[in-house]
Parts: C-alpha cells; sequence; structure tokens
C-alpha cells in the first residue's frame, strides 16, 4: 500500500508539470520519440563544448551551448547558416518552444521550418531552453508575467538569461546589434512580448504565433515592431480570451489569457499608432492587417488563420493533433515582417 501511494503521488506531481500550452505536445512526443530526436541533433551539429572554448567562433553549422544564468545551466542549440562565411554581421533570432516543450523540439525542422529560414533569409537562429527542473530538460515553460508554470511560480528571470544568451552569441558570432528578434510558439511567444516590454533596447522587433500578451508590468523603452500569428480556432490561447480546454491539466499553471484583439490594442498604444488597422496580406484562409502610423515608422501587424488551432502555420503537428495551417508559412512570414521592418529608410 506504501508503494501504491507513493506511486499515486508521483504519477499526481507529474501530471501537473505537464502543460499543454504549444508545446504540451512535446510531453508525449519526448516519451515516444524524443531520444531519436536528440540523436538527430546530435548528427547535425557540432559536438557539445568542452571546457575552455567558450570564446571560439561559431562556424557555419548547428551548435549546442550552455549559459548559466543566476546559477542555472540551460541549454541554447544554435545554427549559423552559409552566410556567415561571409565578411557582413548577421542578424539573430532567438526562438522560444512552447509550454512544456524544450529547445531541441523548436529546432525541429520538419516541425517548425526556421532552420530552412535561416539558411535562406542568412540569418542566426538560437533555440534557448524555458526554465525546466527536470534533468535534460524538458517540460520546460518561460515566465512571460502572468503565464506560466514553474518559471512564473519561482519568478525566473528570464529576460535576463536571453540577455545572457544574446551576449554570448555576440561574443562568438558576427551579430548586427541593430537587428536582434525574438519569436515564440504560445508560452514562447508570450515571452517574446515581454521582452519587448523590458528588453526593447536589445530586441528591434518580436513575432508570436498563438500567444497574446499576459505581461504583468509593460513599458518599453522604444516603439517595438509586432507581428502576431493566430488561428481563430485556438483551444489553448483563446482568440476571444481565456485558457481554452486544451490549455493545462491544472488551471493554476496558465492564465485567463488576454485576447487577440486586446493584444493589438495594447501594443497599438505602446507604439503610439494612429488611426485603424488596414489590410496587408491576403491569404487563401487567413489575412493580415497592421497599424501602419505609428511612432517612429513601427508596425504592428496581426495574421489571423480560419483553421489550425494551436499550431505553427506551415509546420507539422504531433501524431493525433489536428493539421495546422496551410494558409502560409510562418518562419517565412516572420523573417519577412522582421527585415522589412529593420531595413534602412
Amino acid at each position: 500500500m506504501k508503494n501504491r501511494a507513493f506511486l499515486l503521488r508521483t504519477a499526481q506531481s507529474l501530471t501537473l508539470g505537464v502543460l499543454g500550452l504549444g508545446m504540451l505536445a512535446a510531453s508525449g512526443w519526448a516519451h515516444a520519440e524524443g531520444s531519436a530526436m536528440r540523436e538527430h541533433i546530435a548528427q547535425r551539429r557540432t559536438a557539445a563544448e568542452a571546457p575552455g572554448t567558450a570564446a571560439l567562433p561559431l562556424v557555419p553549422g548547428d551548435h549546442q551551448l550552455k549559459v548559466v544564468h543566476q546559477g542555472l545551466e540551460r541549454t541554447v542549440v544554435v545554427h549559423v547558416p552559409r552566410a556567415a562565411e561571409g565578411a557582413q554581421p548577421l542578424p539573430l533570432v532567438l526562438a522560444l518552444h512552447g509550454g512544456g516543450g524544450f529547445a531541441e523540439f523548436m529546432a525541429d525542422d520538419a516541425r517548425y521550418g526556421l532552420i530552412r529560414a535561416s539558411e535562406s533569409g542568412g540569418f542566426i537562429v538560437a533555440f534557448p531552453n524555458g526554465y525546466s527542473r527536470f534533468p535534460g530538460g524538458r517540460l520546460a515553460t518561460w515566465n512571460a508575467g502572468a503565464c506560466c508554470g514553474d518559471a512564473r511560480d519561482r519568478d525566473v528571470d528570464d529576460v535576463g538569461f536571453l540577455r545572457a544568451v544574446v551576449t554570448r552569441l555576440q561574443a562568438q558570432a558576427r551579430i548586427d546589434p541593430a537587428r536582434i528578434f525574438a519569436t515564440g510558439m504560445s508560452n514562447g511567444g508570450m515571452m517574446a512580448y515581454r521582452l519587448a516590454c523590458e528588453a526593447s533596447d536589445l530586441f528591434r522587433a518580436v513575432a508570436s504565433v498563438a500567444g497574446t500578451d499576459n505581461t504583468v508590468h509593460c513599458a518599453p523603452a522604444r516603439p517595438v515592431p509586432v507581428l502576431h500569428i493566430h488561428a481563430r480556432d485556438d483551444t489553448h490561447v483563446l482568440f476571444e480570451g481565456g485558457a481554452g480546454p486544451g490549455a493545462f491539466r491544472d488551471e493554476s499553471k496558465v492564465a485567463n489569457f488576454t485576447s487577440v484583439p486586446e493584444t493589438l490594442r495594447r501594443w497599438a498604444a505602446h507604439d503610439r499608432c494612429e488611426g485603424a488597422p488596414q489590410r496587408v496580406r491576403e491569404f487563401s484562409g487567413a489575412r493580415c492587417e497592421a497599424y501602419l502610423a505609428c511612432a517612429a515608422g513601427v508596425r504592428v501587424e496581426s495574421c489571423v488563420t480560419d483553421s489550425g488551432g494551436h499550431s505553427w502555420p506551415g509546420g507539422i503537428t504531433r501524431r493525433g493533433k489536428g493539421a495546422s495551417s496551410s494558409a502560409f508559412d510562418a518562419s517565412a512570414l516572420i523573417w519577412d515582417f522582421f527585415a522589412a521592418v529593420s531595413a534602412p529608410r
């Protein structure tokens, strides 16, 4: 009976640790395919760093770094495109996984296509791992303000950690300081909004997929271009606000999510935009609108798909989950947005 009670308590504890935000699917995937994914990443990347090699330059290819902030060591998977062989500094994009995910999952190009976008766009892409209490960094979350999980509950300094990631990469690669960006899925997208609020001195623009602005305090030091991508039928982070039935097994680990319309209103106010948003792009099954008259020439844009649920448009979802929207390739659209808002005027 004691053994049975222990097993029940253990199962309950693990259940409370499983997030349904964006990468909640990563928990099931991690058990079924996690070892194969790690092997695939290991085959693609360069060997993990040995002590004393932190200052070595990152050559084109895949790398795995360890970054320590406030006593916590976390993994960062990095892809350096072939464009790094040239003399010009490259843009940097931080890609933040969803709640319950981990760095290697977001770096899986079959699911997100960000490495492919990195090669075609000529930018370095880094996949940091969120906070996790588990060995290997699984079931990780980001402290995005009102959400999510252990990262929020322990008040983890994720803004400071991501600043440290950028500093580390600047020491090992030629990065254009005027073209540093952040994007993310679900809880990772929420974290991108927090970076826009608290680290606008470093991040030029942000893009969020299926994650609304759930910051507690927001006072950006300058106007920040924002791209928001969301499906109307998202069952996790509901389009009109609130946590949907797929969001989390323990409601205390998430939040009453801000709606997409309210997120856009907030950023139109932060960026001092005037007038109503205008239709700027049209796809079969999706449309994009943007506030174009904003301070410092920035823009606040939203691209809404008719379907796709809680997923990355153009990506591949886990087994048993509905298909993502095929209206556009989110990775390509995000890079096009970053490139446009940072182009010399």
